[in-house]
């Protein structure tokens, strides 16, 4: 293994400045890597018959390389190597490697140099090669100054979109393009008109502004969408407080909603826990429509829809890293309580949880059966008498 590596960071210029020590271990090193764009900038720096590796997918590849090459490694990457930037993803693969970090502005923080904009406050997501849940976190919260790094499908303009979709059009983006080059330029649109324009493939966004839209803490049954002519296919708010509740999602990072219909309880966690990593299935076709309405009506993004019968999924991709899920709400079985309660069971984290809604006897004995038959505890059940309907009983199974 490498025994050292030196992470430089690097803006856009095509001119960049070094300290003294950093030319020095530049000069006297004989491998480097970085992108073929940090190549092309320091190239006029490096010593006559070094080697370059460069830095592209397969990263599987790139480390090997970078394990193989014995001794000091000069590594050049963007901006500052600590903020989502390379220099984790070495301590990731070389634990016990040795490095000296040399960092630069990330390209944020010279946007926000470039507006005169103090940016304590400011939150970050990146979408570099990661799903929408940083930023969607961050939206359904109000943040109100959002630094967001991009990729090349997760552009400005699928940014502006996603902000209209769920109701976040309040925000303004400020697009920062090619920073520190010949090519800058920083652009304030509204999502209207930044939803279809076009941007340099490097650049960065930050989102300000508000006024951001309502937040619910409830939300009453009569505003989402439900099935047609069947009205009371929804779980009512206040068992879907109670049993948000029960499942303890607090302390969860994986839940997943097994039969969400309208998707009341989904939308509702997903607003409540932001920081949730949310799994809805359901096996009715119509309703994966009613769904995603529900979950634009009430700016609720970033749930995974899973359709189809749940006994036949292949559910391990939507369980932690781990493989592990904290909590489950079973809000549909069709019959097959047992089958989806062991599916659930054998992958409950230490401490999770599984809920029913019974309104029959038998599906509470049931539900008591299953979870004895698992060792599960069973913490005192809950009635509730919703309304003027009849009382519904929530349950709980806990993994001790």
């Amino acid at each position: 293994m490498s025994e050292q590596f030196i992470v430089i960071g690097l803006s856009d210029s095509r001119s960049p400045v070094f300290d003294p020590q950093t030319l020095r271990e530049i000069a006297v090193c004989r491998v480097f890597a970085g992108g073929e764009r940090h190549r092309a900038i320091v190239g006029h720096l490096l010593p006559h018959a070094s080697r370059w590796i460069t830095i592209a997918p397969p990263m599987s590849d790139v480390m090997r390389q970078l394990d193989e090459a014995g001794g000091r490694v000069v590594v050049f990457t963007s901006g500052d190597p600590l903020f989502y930037g390379f220099g984790a993803t070495l301590q990731k693969y070389f634990p016990d490697a040795s490095c000296r970090f040399v960092p630069a502005f990330s390209s944020l923080q010279t946007l926000a140099h470039r507006l005169q904009l103090p940016y304590q406050s400011m939150r970050f997501a990146s979408l570099t090669g990661r799903s929408w849940q940083e930023l969607d976190r961050l939206l359904i919260e109000g943040a109100g100054l959002i630094g967001v790094l991009t990729d090349r499908c997760k552009t400005p303009a699928a940014i502006a979109r996603r902000l209209l979709e769920y109701g976040y059009g309040g925000y303004s983006l400020v697009v920062g393009e090619a920073l520190g080059g010949p090519e800058e330029r920083v652009t304030e649109l509204s999502p209207a008109d930044a939803s279809d324009a076009l941007f340099h493939d490097l650049n960065c966004v930050i989102l300000r502004g508000g006024p951001f839209r309502e937040r619910y803490y409830g939300i009453a049954d009569s505003l989402f969408e439900g099935l047609p002519g069947r009205p009371d296919m929804i779980t009512k708010m206040q068992l879907r407080l109670a049993t948000l509740s029960r499942l303890n999602l607090v302390n969860c990072s994986y839940f997943w909603d097994i039969g969400f219909c309208t998707g009341s309880v989904s939308i509702e966690a997903r607003l409540q826990f932001p920081g949730l990593e949310i799994t809805a299935f359901e096996k009715r076709f119509e309703c994966e429509g009613i769904f995603e309405r529900n979950a634009r009506r009430f700016g609720a993004p970033g749930v995974r829809v899973v359709m189809g019968d749940v006994l036949k999924q292949g559910v391990d991709d939507h369980a932690g890293p781990d493989g592990r899920v904290d909590a489950v709400f079973i809000g549909g079985h069709g019959g097959q309580l047992e089958a989806i309660f062991d599916i659930a069971a054998e992958r409950l984290s230490p401490g999770g949880r599984i809920v029913v809604n019974a309104v029959r006897t038998d599906t509470l004995e049931r539900f008591h059966a299953r979870a004895r038959h698992h060792a599960l505890r069973l913490p005192d059940d809950l009635a509730i008498t919703p309304g003027r309907h009849n009382p519904i009983t929530i349950a709980a199974a806990v993994q001790e």
